[in-house]
């Protein structure tokens, strides 16, 4: 796996090319945890993540720790598999699993949306 991150301003882009499981999470999550304070904005780019499990709902969606600062999380360049989790994930859950955060910048599928009335 590679991982770039990006910064700019207030705002980090963090890229990474492969999978995101249990395996991966380490060096992941010491990417966010290595971010300046003055971040207030984490941009994930997906484009290059073809498969994600459970391990990425954690990683985009989980509760951010006390001793951690809070900031907002968004996720670009989603592919259809780690999309259909994440979409999976807020039909199960939709308290747990705000996706509307979380999605911020990703066109809408119209999954799991009423069919508009003719």
């Amino acid at each position: 796996m590679n991982i770039t991150t990006a910064i700019d301003g207030t705002t980090a882009t963090i890229t990474l090319d492969g999978d995101i499981d249990f395996d991966t999470m380490p060096p992941l999550r010491a990417a966010a945890d290595a971010l300046p304070a003055h971040v207030d904005d984490v941009l994930w780019d997906l484009n290059h993540t073809a498969f994600m499990d459970v391990a990425g709902l954690h990683l985009l969606l989980a509760p951010t720790p006390p001793h951690r600062p809070k900031r907002r999380t968004t996720v670009t360049g989603l592919r259809p598999q780690p999309l259909r989790l994440l979409l999976l994930a807020a039909e199960t859950n939709p308290a747990v699993f705000d996706l509307a955060r979380l999605l911020a910048n990703t066109p809408s599928t119209g999954v799991g949306r009423p069919s508009p009335k003719a």
